[in-house]
């Protein structure tokens, strides 16, 4: 999202009017609208008649954005997180207490309703205009009556309130003068209404003149607002507007369809017959904002016409033109005027003496701050008031940062302004008061007293934070936290959280969410989140059904003989399940015996491939993350044993990452499958205090990811080289890193320019019906895994427009339930946890805006293009792709090629495109959805497995002699071969793709695909779509004079059925056959000659997931320069009577008759500039010219400015963390015999070298600072801390510096393709890291016998040990000496007369003392 917003890039312009445009006189209107109401609660209803009088400061009681608890009769201001921050009973406040014991430190049990823009049920109400403001007052003063007068625990006086409010708004109130508030607005105008400015009219007119279409959107009748518009603006105010709609009753306006809510035509201000349609300007009643927009792209000639909306209400303005039609929205909020004015200017409409019954009233006006709700936009929490850094955003807050794209205070505040100031806009990668005009609300100004809300609330919810101890916690940790524990402990609240941490480490979950969130969970499960909870029941039911089928076998040799991928993937789903449902004690019971299953295997390798550590990352990922979950239903002995078991994986992980491809290898789908299971084993360990560990592992994992964030600027488009389906494998895991790094590190990478192109990449993808992907590259049909949990998370933290949501939606209906595209069982549950934890219930599911028209969609970066994703599956609703690209996508070949990022890259060794395909110039065509040319799927990397061309005779060493493919194709790997030869120069191209009145036109050069010897010109792919079921190929092959060839062969492959041969007036052709009907293809060259084809089916080879594929293949004998051929392929409804060519060497001419239609096709190959035009197709007598201007032009990507200064700031986020978790840790640490025999033992392994001294010193001013605070707590005085003098270094500083040396040594070999000494790279890593890894046969590290005793024990070699033990017993003696020296010192020779032997007894004390000094270091050193 751009940065900055103008009303002159906007086409449209439209209002609310009350309180918008029509501004009011607040305390007069809001007096009229509580007697309007209260009139008839008393006379029609019989409430008591001391409601009718009001005491001049009572509307201080209105404040916008209070909720009412119906049933409790309670008022709440709520916080952004849903927490009750002040609430009043009628209209007296609750106490903090009142407010903690009724409503607790949680989320109000209505409030994912209430963010769901809900404003109305049964159960509450939400205040958020001034028109329901006075409503509020009166509504606590009938709950104080019934009270006084009742007794009442439950409330039942919210139906009486409605008809209070209908009797007086309803839609014949104007005109028959029925209620108080109507007639008494028309006798009174003056006084209830605010005259427009003159600016905003001159304003208004400026907008016009500028040829901005302006409307006039109210809920309002059209009686009422003709009555404000005539007087706040005149008798010609329709002149202002282009369009009017009154009683558009908004919100409905926007959510419903043309079927929900029709426009209707007015005569004399009554109602008339629904249209079909909304055809021309004027006014109208009801109305929806779908038909609405389609006129207004008649009227602007756009096919997108950006329009703005302004008004006041978030909830039925704001919200839903943002959310449903995704306009810009303009926030009039008067609250602004709060900071500047205490009372407004008093109206000098009408005399003083003519005010009647309001003479001297002074009441205040509902816009300024409240003495009893305070301000609208920050507040405490409950209990904690007096501290001001508690303070926290409110929910109405929140709410005009996420919908807004402005808030001002009047369009007064504007209306001087040039049309094209540049506002800064409320965004994602902005500030939150960011897009305040003039200037933000003082309370949330930075030098104001508003702080961090959300680190607030997790303080205030959390009771006892940290309770994780140092078991096992390396010594020079443990001493260095001590000492800064204590030497700053007086200063530092033990009990303050991490400052920017989202994460509540209060013991587990933690990964995800928090213990506090188990219970809101447990809800959603059961409500808005209902649909995800299904399938995880779903899920959970199969796997207790079949648990031999799914429960990893206890077997080694049976977990590792295949790829095993299949255990880590389906706990993450158990786990959550029994989070869920706790009270199934059979799925906990199965899941802690899946967890034993895993923890009893030596190695989570796979036999075949112990190289490979990605299906260990997936036995890691979901094995900590169950560990997580389920933490709280473990035995101690399980919680320590598992913790072992993670410990191990993770080690061997972090071991494994400097030397193996995936931590170097950047974008592959590896990477970050590897990296977030070693983040997520590093993050549970630092929750149990092996800070040391999870430091290393997190730094390393951060180090490698971070680069690839970086990097991934370049892909400008949003795709993923290695496909959709392989891209679905890396954002389920990228998208976890992107969560969970923001979510304890503050690491925020959601405005991402890569991520907010993503969706397209999904979106655009998608065959008509949803059930199947473009297969590009290694795939199956679809996704491998999601991607409902990637799309809800697009839509939750990115887009927030609800289309992630509802694609998802569309994908989940359809899924393939048996037969091809069905997910596997390895795979098809996998992200459920994550869909359920990131859904956003309040994002109701609404399609892109052009949903439902096929649309052509260009993948720059990709190299592909695709028309008509995203549809139904009916008839005429086709799909086309076609790919001609880069190797590896143009961000990673331009940064290969350009030398870009050299502090990084080194050629294409640090990028791994071997899931990619010997496939440019290849298409797919699915017409009605029925995908008739298909991709090959996932199968060897064979030129002729894809839609392409090859040549004979081949001129270099070819898989298939005499037949030569393109350069990447690998005879003897699975790989696709990119690195050698000439491979790494792989290129295609889009040249054109372009849509004029339905029909399309792609082209595409191929040429750089193949070898330079074979003397290609030119190898021109082009696509036409003449109609939804005939699509036109033409491919022209173009020689160099001296080329070899003799022969070219086109292959078209179906993966699901097998063609049959065809022909007809010897032109021929093959078919396949469908349950819809028969989709045909024929062909000839330009000379009107047509070849017969093989038709065969191929096996692919094993090992391969998919059994092979059918394929046509057309040989063409070659001519000098030029050859055309020309295929045609047609729809089951599409009756084919003629199809004839006419070429020579400039043009190409196709004629093409159908029993409906009639096709002349002038297609011009030659790009010399002799053309204008690229094609003609003359349809029916229309021609239409795709014209060389519309070409597609390349630019360079920049490099990322400052690359290397990205990736190290957020390296510095997460130092921090661990240095606050240092002091929560040892913050309880009191002076006990376990502390000293564990300060003792820790000690001994450190460089210190007085170890006594040290522990003496450490409790010495642990006493000290109890007896301060003690004093402290007497005088009320603030203690002072004390320092060590000797104060060990910076903990993790010492273990950079050996990480850094072991990383520059691994690095440099890895540069060198050498490979890496394992045992000499152990030695290294063991000098920083206390965790012993013992090696089993394939490499992977295993659990010793010791238990966790072995994690906190470091190797030493058997050598040193034995020098230990001499150089201790050296130590014993020498003290001994030392000490009978000196007793004969102090007893015989102090009595000696002569000096002589007192000063040699003496020299021999000092030499004594310097040897008992070395002793002692040679100790310290080897750790006797």
């Amino acid at each position: 999202m751009q940065q900055h917003f103008s009303l002159a890039d906007c086409d449209v312009m439209g209002f609310d009017l009350d309180h918008t445009l029509c501004r009011y006189h607040l305390p007069q209107s809001a007096r009229l609208i509580y007697d309007s109401f209260a009139q008839y609660l008393v006379t029609e209803k019989g409430y008591d008649k001391d409601l009718l009088t009001l005491a001049p400061d009572s509307l201080d009681f209105c404040c916008k954005g209070l909720v009412l608890d119906i049933e409790e009769g309670n008022f709440l201001k709520l916080a952004e997180d849903g927490t009750v921050l002040r609430a009043s009973h009628g209209t007296r406040s609750m106490t903090s207490e009142e407010i903690l014991e009724t409503y607790g430190r949680r989320e109000w049990k209505h409030f994912n309703t209430v963010s769901g823009m809900v404003s109305r049920s049964a159960k509450y109400y939400l205040y958020d205009n001034y028109f329901d403001l006075p409503g509020a007052l009166l509504c606590a003063r009938v709950v104080d009556s019934l009270d006084q007068h009742d007794g009442q625990k439950k409330y039942d006086f919210w139906k009486d309130m409605v008809a209070a409010i209908q009797h007086n708004y309803k839609i014949s109130a104007f005109k028959e003068d029925c209620g108080t508030y109507f007639p008494e607005v028309k006798n009174h105008p003056d006084k209830y209404l605010q005259r427009c400015p003159e600016s905003v009219k001159k304003w208004l007119k400026q907008l016009k003149s500028a040829g901005k279409i302006l409307l006039l959107i109210t809920s309002s009748h059209s009686d009422y607002c003709r009555l404000l518009c005539e007087h706040i603006l005149g008798n010609d105010f329709e002149e202002y507007f282009d369009i009017v709609i009154t009683n558009a009753l908004k919100p409905g306006f926007f959510s419903h369809t043309p079927n929900q809510r029709p426009f209707r035509t007015l005569e004399n201000d009554e109602e008339q017959e629904a249209l079909l349609s909304l055809d021309k300007p004027g006014w109208y009643s009801q109305g929806n904002a779908i038909q609405l927009y389609e006129l207004l792209k008649k009227m602007t000639g756009k096919l997108d016409p950006k329009v703005v909306y302004f008004g006041d209400s978030m909830h039925s303005d704001i919200f839903p033109a943002r959310h449903y039609s995704n306009w810009e929205t303009v926030f009039i909020l008067e609250e602004l005027l709060g900071d500047k004015v205490v009372v407004p200017a008093e109206t000098e409409s009408e005399p003083l003496e003519k005010k009647g019954k309001y003479e001297g009233d002074q009441l205040k006006a509902p816009y300024f701050v409240s003495k009893q709700w305070g301000s609208f936009f920050v507040d405490r929490l409950p209990g904690l008031e007096n501290a001001e850094e508690t303070l926290v955003r409110t929910w109405s807050c929140k709410c005009i940062s996420t919908y807004s794209t402005i808030a001002i205070p009047s369009l007064e505040a504007i209306a001087d302004l040039p049309l094209d100031y540049r506002f800064t806009r409320f965004s994602s990668n902005s500030s939150a008061i960011a897009g305040y005009y003039p200037s933000p609300p003082r309370a949330l100004l930075p030098n104001g007293y508003f702080k961090d809300g959300l680190a607030a609330i997790e303080t205030w919810r959390s009771d006892a934070t940290m309770r994780t101890h140092t078991r096992g916690a390396p010594s020079v940790f443990f001493i260095h936290v001590v000492c800064f524990a204590f030497a700053y402990g007086a200063r530092e609240d033990p009990d303050a959280m991490v400052p920017f941490v989202n994460a509540n480490y209060d013991s587990y979950p933690m990964l995800y969410f928090s213990k506090g969130d188990m219970e809101a969970l447990r809800l959603q499960a059961t409500t808005t989140h209902q649909h995800i909870a299904a399938r995880l029941i779903e899920a959970v039911q199969t796997m207790l059904s079949n648990p031999l089928e799914y429960l990893p076998p206890w077997d080694p040799k049976e977990f590792s003989a295949r790829w095993n991928e299949i255990y880590g993937n389906n706990l993450g789903a158990l786990a959550m399940f029994c989070v869920l449902y706790p009270e199934n004690i059979e799925a906990i019971n199965m899941a802690k015996d899946y967890m034993e299953r895993m923890a009893a295997q030596p190695s989570w390798l796979v036999k075949d491939a112990p190289w490979d550590e990605v299906p260990l990352a997936h036995s890691l990922v979901g094995f900590a993350t169950a560990y997580d979950f389920l933490y709280s239903y473990l035995s101690k002995t399980q919680q320590e044993r598992f913790l072992e078991v993670i410990a191990n994986a993770s080690g061997y992980m972090y071991e494994t990452s400097y030397r193996r491809g995936w931590g170097f290898q950047y974008l592959h789908n590896h990477q970050p499958t590897n990296c977030v299971a070693l983040l997520a084993g590093s993050l549970v360990l630092m929750n149990q205090g092996y800070l040391q560990e999870a430091y290393l592992w997190t730094k390393q994992v951060l180090a490698i990811m971070e680069k690839s964030v970086v990097l991934l600027q370049e892909v400008t488009d949003g795709s993923l080289y290695e496909g959709v389906a392989y891209g679905s494998y890396t954002t389920r895991s990228l998208f976890q890193y992107m969560f969970l790094v923001q979510r304890h590190f503050d690491i925020n990478h959601f405005s991402h320019p890569w991520l907010k192109q993503h969706f397209a990449f999904m979106y655009r993808t998608v065959l008509p019906g949803f059930q199947r992907t473009v297969a590009i590259a290694d795939s199956n049909y679809n996704w491998f895994y999601g991607p409902e949990s990637q799309l809800v998370f697009l839509d939750k933290f990115v887009m927030r427009n609800g289309s992630g949501n509802w694609l998802a939606e569309q994908i989940r209906r359809n899924r393939v339930v048996e037969g091809p595209g069905t997910p596997s069982k390895g795979q098809r549950w996998c992200t459920l946890h994550t869909e359920f934890l990131w859904y956003d219930a309040s994002l109701r599911s609404v399609p892109p805006p052009d949903y439902g028209v096929p649309k052509l969609h260009y993948f720059e970066d990709w190299g592909v293009v695709t028309y008509g994703s995203a549809l139904p599956a009916e008839i005429n609703r086709p799909f086309l792709s076609f790919k001609s690209g880069k190797l590896g996508g143009r961000a990673i070949y331009d940064i290969v090629h350009k030398n870009k990022y050299k502090e990084w890259i080194k050629g294409w060794r640090n990028f791994n495109a071997g899931h990619e395909h010997p496939d440019q110039n290849s298409f797919t065509f699915a017409p009605n959805g029925v995908p008739f040319i298909t991709e090959a799927l996932y199968g060897p990397k064979y030129t002729f497995f894809n839609n392409v061309l090859m040549f004979s005779p081949a001129v270099s060493k070819s898989c298939f002699s005499p037949w030569e493919g393109q350069i990447t194709e690998d005879c003897s790997s699975k790989w696709l071969k990119y690195k050698h030869d000439l491979a790494g120069d792989c290129q295609g191209r889009v040249v054109a793709a372009m849509e004029r009145s339905g029909v399309v036109f792609i082209r595409g050069e191929g040429v750089g695909a193949y070898n330079p010897k074979l003397k290609l010109r030119k190898l021109q792919r082009n696509l036409i779509l003449l109609h939804p079921q005939l699509l036109l190929l033409v491919d022209q092959i173009h020689l160099e004079d001296d080329s070899p060839l003799e022969a070219a062969t086109s292959f078209f492959h179906n993966v699901d059925v097998p063609f049959e041969e065809t022909v007809v007036d010897d032109v021929h052709g093959a078919f396949i056959r469908h349950r819809d009907g028969i989709y045909k293809m024929y062909w000839m060259d330009d000379t009107g000659h047509s070849e017969k084809a093989t038709i065969a089916s191929r096996m692919y080879p094993r090992g391969y997931p998919y059994n092979g594929t059918n394929y046509v293949n057309v040989t063409t004998l070659l001519r000098h320069p030029v050859t055309r051929a020309i295929y045609l392929f047609i729809g089951p409804s599409i009756d084919v009577q003629s199809f004839t060519v006419h070429g020579d060497s400039q043009q190409l001419d196709v004629f093409i008759t159908t029993s409906e239609h009639a096709y002349a096709v002038y297609l011009w190959p030659v790009e010399d500039g002799s053309r204008s035009a690229f094609a003609q197709v003359i349809a029916d007598r229309q021609k239409i010219v795709f014209d060389r201007a519309s070409a597609i032009r390349s630019s360079a990507v920049p490099e990322v400015k400052d690359y290397i200064g990205i990736v190290e700031r957020n390296l510095q986020h997460f130092k921090p963390v661990f240095q606050q978790l240092e002091k929560q840790i040892l913050s309880r640490v009191r002076n006990t015999a376990s502390f000293r025999k564990t300060a003792e033992r820790l000690l001994r392994f450190s460089d210190k070298r007085q170890t006594e001294e040290a522990i003496d010193r450490i409790f010495a001013i642990s006493q000290r600072q109890q007896q301060q605070r003690s004093r402290a707590k007497k005088n009320r005085k603030v203690a002072k801390g004390y320092k060590f003098v000797d104060a060990v270094p910076d903990i993790f500083a010492q273990i950079e510096v050996n990480e850094r040396k072991v990383r520059q040594k691994a690095q440099t070999q890895a540069q060198k393709e050498l490979p890496v000494d394992e045992d000499e790279e152990m030695k290294d890593l063991l000098d920083f890291a206390d965790i012993t890894y013992v090696k089993h046969k394939t490499g992977v590290s295993i659990k010793g016998r010791s238990g966790l005793a072995q994690m906190v024990t470091t190797a030493r070699s058997s050598a040193p040990s034995i020098s230990a033990s001499y150089t201790r017993l050296f130590l014993i003696l020498n003290i001994a000496i030392f000490f009978v020296m000196l007793a004969m010192q102090l007893t015989y020779f102090q009595k000696a007369k002569r000096l002589h032997g007192q000063r040699c007894l003496y020299a021999i004390l000092l030499v004594d003392s310097c040897i008992l000094l070395w002793l002692y270091s040679s100790c310290s050193q080897s750790q006797c």
